[in-house]
C-alpha cells in the first residue's frame, strides 16, 4: 500500500518507485507544452531576434520552472500564459546579463553566410532584419513581438506584458521608428 508523502524536492509523490511522482511531473509537463509551447517559442524567437535553438533552451527551461511549482500551477488556467511569458522574458534578460559579464561566445556566423544559389537574397535579407532587430531594446523587440508577429491588439499586449496599453501604443510607435532607422542605415528602407 502507497501512501502519498513528500519527496526530497519538497513534491508531492509516493512511497517506494516513484512511478506516480513520474506520471504526475510527465502530465504536467506534456500539458504546459500541448497548451503553451508554440505560444512560448514564438515568443522566445522573437525575442532572441530570431535564434530558435536558444529560444527552444529557454522554452524548456521555463517549463522546467514552471514544473517546480506544478502544485500551485494549472496548465489550463488562464493566468499561467502571463506566468510562462514572464518567467520566459526574464530567462531572456538573465541571459543578455550574463553574456555581457563573459567573454563573447564563438558563433555559427560562418554558416549563415554561405551562399546558396537560389535562396541568396532572402538569406541576406533576414540577416539583415535579425541584425536590425538585434539593435532594437529588450522592449521594443518584445513590444514588437506581441503586436507584429503574434498579431495581438494593442489591450492583449498590454495585459500580457502587464503594462498600460498607452505604453504599448507608443514603445510601438518608438520600436517601429527605431527599425526603420536601423534598417535604413543597412540600406533596406523604401
Amino acid at each position: 500500500m502507497t501512501h502519498d508523502t513528500l519527496n526530497r524536492d519538497g513534491r508531492p509523490g509516493c512511497h517506494g518507485s516513484g512511478r506516480c511522482d513520474n506520471t504526475r511531473a510527465e502530465q504536467f509537463i506534456r500539458a504546459v507544452y500541448d497548451q503553451h509551447g508554440a505560444f512560448l517559442l514564438r515568443v522566445a524567437t522573437g525575442l532572441l531576434a530570431g535564434d530558435s535553438h536558444h529560444a527552444q533552451d529557454l522554452v524548456q527551461e521555463t517549463v522546467l520552472r514552471a514544473w517546480r511549482h506544478a502544485d500551485s500551477l494549472d496548465p489550463q488556467a488562464m493566468g499561467i500564459r502571463s506566468w510562462l511569458g514572464h518567467v520566459l522574458r526574464n530567462l531572456v534578460i538573465d541571459g543578455r546579463r550574463a553574456r555581457r559579464r563573459r567573454p563573447p561566445e564563438t558563433t555559427d556566423e560562418v554558416l549563415v553566410e554561405l551562399p546558396v544559389s537560389d535562396h541568396t537574397e532572402t538569406l541576406h535579407t533576414a540577416k539583415v532584419v535579425r541584425e536590425a532587430l538585434a539593435g532594437l531594446s529588450l522592449q521594443h523587440r518584445e513590444v514588437l513581438v506581441h503586436v507584429l508577429y503574434l498579431d495581438q491588439s494593442v489591450a492583449r499586449t498590454a495585459k500580457t506584458l502587464g503594462i498600460p496599453p498607452g505604453t504599448v501604443k507608443s514603445r510601438t510607435h518608438l520600436a517601429l521608428k527605431a527599425l526603420r532607422t536601423a534598417l535604413a542605415e543597412r540600406g533596406y528602407v523604401p
